[in-house]
């Protein structure tokens, strides 16, 4: 017969910190893979030339008061960088998106289609890693759950507990594997990416950090859960060894 158990309310309150850190890394890496602004940035465009009466920074403007007349001759006044234009961008897992000139709004394109054909077998592996890092994310926290509600046995709620805490390290492996995948096919996109697309300045955005904050929570919710393990097993042996102790004591068994 196994010794008593370790205190009901420093044992419930460890795995509802190991739950609390592995609920956090499930929300965060859901919103940073719905997101699409793993990667932020700017690309240079040329000002497209401006239409009737429109005037401003942001379009090529002629010295012809009649800029639609095949026979006129028509001079550009802007040279250089002023040719130009910058318009932000953002790109995550699934789509890129970017700002209109003279207009509101965005326009979206699959980041997919964007990325070059010798990395979307990469790119589609990074997808499927980072669904399993969710999965298994999810399946921790259900864990965790039941072993907070389980009033059996401590013993039970320790085969949980190892369960939940292998899935949570497998978890953690997935997630940082299926990070660094999506940052060299990006990488990667940038320098062979199509012409249109390719960004002048870039860096990551707060989906990335989300991601690798997720990431993070998970690890922490990971150790949590092992020391949990740990301390109970411990305490376990330590009980024991004086349940043993006072036996002896009692019966006057010699002390090996």
């Amino acid at each position: 017969k196994m010794p008593a158990s370790i205190p009901e309310a420093d044992r419930r309150h460890r795995a509802s910190a190991a739950f609390s850190l592995s609920f956090l890394s499930l929300v965060f890496s859901i919103t940073a893979f719905s997101s699409s602004y793993w990667c932020e940035g700017t690309r240079k465009v040329a000002k497209p030339f401006c239409k009737g009466d429109s005037k401003g920074d942001l379009c090529i403007r002629f010295n012809s008061p009649d800029g639609n007349g095949s026979q006129a001759v028509q001079y550009i006044w802007e040279t250089g960088d002023d040719k130009f234009v910058e318009k932000r961008f953002h790109a995550g897992i699934w789509y890129s998106c970017e700002e209109m000139i003279n207009e509101e709004g965005e326009k979206c394109r699959s980041f997919i289609s964007l990325t070059p054909a010798s990395d979307r077998g990469v790119l589609w592996l990074s997808i499927v890693t980072e669904l399993l890092y969710v999965l298994l994310l999810l399946t921790g926290n259900i864990l965790m759950s039941v072993e907070i509600c389980y009033y059996s046995s401590v013993i039970d709620g320790l085969k949980i507990n190892a369960f939940s805490a292998v899935v949570t390290v497998l978890a953690g492996l997935l997630g940082m594997v299926a990070h660094m995948m999506y940052t060299t096919v990006f990488q990667m996109t940038v320098n062979l990416g199509p012409e249109d697309w390719r960004p002048h300045t870039w860096d990551y955005g707060w989906s990335y950090g989300l991601a690798w904050t997720s990431f993070a929570c998970c690890m922490a919710a990971a150790v949590t859960t092992i020391n949990k393990y740990t301390k109970t097993i411990l305490e376990f042996k330590h009980k024991r060894k004086k349940l043993e102790r006072s036996f002896r004591i009692q019966y006057k068994f010699p002390d090996p």
